[in-house]
């Protein structure tokens, strides 16, 4: 049964994921703070199209990426220019709590390590999704991708209530239906082009947050 139709600018388009996380990264590898939260809220729109089953993780990127526009576009908004400005401007300024929850919850660094985890789960899932055969399921690539990466994070509930929304997924038909590109195999080159540009994004932010012992922030 199809779903109801978007309308156009809440449509998810795979090209526009794929033109916003091409100018994420500058030539000396840092990344633009403001085209990522871009490239968020594509995939935001890409969990919405599939309907209220990615709803407890497309509510949290929501609220994240408020908080990220909120600090670029706050008086210290120039500070908020790149991830290694921002990480250089949050530690300086003592914004960052490495220990304890409650005192700095809405910092840009902890903020942004949460959209980091999920977008190491859409990577793995998409990356399954381009390699997979038609009658490949869905459940199962979601699952493992999510198992590898977001579920370490989360408490033992929302684990539980993620399998349960996994399984029902609709089939890799309609996932690449939703990604607005064409035919199967035009998806899937575009996912080629798309995927490694994603994956350095989020390894340059990577090495960046463990050099300043901020992958584990509370």
């Amino acid at each position: 049964m199809a779903g109801p139709v978007a309308p156009e600018e809440q449509r998810f388009c795979l090209q526009e994921v794929l033109d916003t996380f091409k100018l994420c990264l500058s030539e000396n590898e840092e990344v633009s703070l403001e085209h990522y939260v871009a490239g968020w809220r594509g995939l935001v729109k890409f969990l919405n199209s599939l309907g209220s089953v990615f709803g407890f993780i497309s509510k949290d990127a929501v609220n994240k990426i408020k908080i990220l526009v909120g600090h670029l576009d706050g008086e210290n908004g120039p500070k908020y220019v790149t991830v290694q400005s921002m990480v250089k401007y949050e530690l300086a300024s003592d914004l960052v709590d490495l220990t304890k929850r409650g005192n700095h919850p809405e910092s840009g660094c902890r903020t942004l390590l949460r959209l980091h985890r999920a977008l190491r789960w859409l990577e793995l899932f998409l990356e399954r999704l381009r390699t997979s055969s038609e009658d490949s399921k869905t459940s199962v690539m979601c699952a493992e991708s999510y198992n590898e990466s977001l579920a370490q994070h989360h408490p033992w509930l929302v684990r539980k209530a993620a399998g349960m929304a996994f399984c029902v997924l609709p089939g890799r038909p309609a996932f690449f239906e939703v990604m607005n590109v064409g035919p199967p195999e035009q998806v899937v080159a575009m996912l080629g082009e798309a995927l490694p540009l994603i994956s350095e994004v989020y390894q340059v932010t990577e090495t960046l947050y463990a050099q300043h012992n901020l992958l584990d922030l509370p």
